[in-house]
């Protein structure tokens, strides 16, 4: 199954729902299996749940198993709530995930697309293409 389409067209039905950016944001993090409520902790910290299973991304994101949408969703859900910098510390510190890595390069451009919808950089209309340009295999080609 290619997982990054399967999470760009998440991604695109999320956006016709009309949330305020912060909820498209948490939204987007049940995709990886972490919920919105006080519980959304302890679902980010067991690694969330691989709802988006397959594989379809670009060689520089793949870490060669079928998690990478889990990874990305994860990220943005804990992106959303305690911001890009406490986020890439954790990533790095505590989940060992190297910057130079697949998985830190993926959690680098889940904190940048969190960055982007937050600051209006990136509208949630454009965001699946976003993700389709940027993280899917068939765009780097």
């Amino acid at each position: 199954m290619d997982a990054c389409a399967a999470l760009a067209e998440s991604i695109e039905r999320l956006a016709a729902l009309g949330y305020s950016d912060g909820r498209f944001l948490k939204e987007l993090g049940r995709a990886a299996g972490v919920r919105r409520g006080p519980m959304w902790l302890f679902d980010a910290a067991s690694g969330g749940r691989n709802r988006i299973r397959g594989r379809g991304f670009d060689r520089a994101v793949d870490d060669d198993t079928d998690g990478q949408a889990r990874h990305f969703a994860g990220t943005i859900a804990v992106a959303a709530r305690l911001g890009g910098r406490l986020t890439r510390w954790l990533v790095v510190q505590v989940l060992r995930d190297a910057p130079d890595s697949a998985d830190g390069r993926l959690s680098d451009e889940a904190i940048e697309f969190v960055r982007l919808v937050r600051t209006g950089g990136l509208q949630q209309a454009d965001a699946a293409d976003w993700v389709r340009d940027r993280l899917c295999r068939a765009a780097a080609t």
